[in-house]
């Protein structure tokens, strides 16, 4: 009888950070609505030994959104708007103009909670939940984060 190790399949992310630029809302030609944008995440952090300056790394993602949270976002969100995305990693393939193959890997987001809206001099959080699974709307109490 063989024994393997069968470790546990987990693909699932949270990250924070400031949308780069205005969402791109487009339709599929079975009318389903997918919007795009990019968000920016930094972590600020001391070199060991260096107790004087800060650093600071950014990592920028892509992150793509479908079916009413899609278009909900569209509305709720722009370029510099603190957001918290939430859903699972996905790569993709295409092949570009030069006929090079290209891959990417960005956020297929299940929930996005748009923190602040530029422009709009704060107020509370705006919250576009929802899945293409779960396309109904706002987040369930039970899942309110205080």
């Amino acid at each position: 009888m063989s024994r393997e190790l069968k470790l546990p399949s987990l693909n699932k992310i949270m990250i924070a950070g400031n949308c780069t630029w205005d969402p791109e809302v487009r339709y599929t030609q079975s009318g389903a609505a997918m919007t795009r944008f990019g968000i920016a995440s930094s972590r600020y952090y001391r070199e060991k030994g260096d107790s004087s300056d800060w650093k600071e790394e950014t990592c920028f993602v892509n992150v793509v959104t479908w079916g009413q949270l899609a278009e909900r976002l569209g509305d709720q969100l722009q370029k510099g708007s603190a957001v918290l995305v939430e859903g699972r990693l996905q790569s993709r393939s295409w092949e570009a103009e030069d006929g090079q193959k290209r891959t990417t890997i960005e956020i297929n987001a299940d929930r996005v909670q748009v923190l602040d809206r530029r422009g709009e001099g704060g107020g509370s959080p705006a919250y576009a939940g929802g899945s293409s699974e779960n396309a109904g709307g706002g987040m369930p109490s039970d899942d309110l984060p205080f």
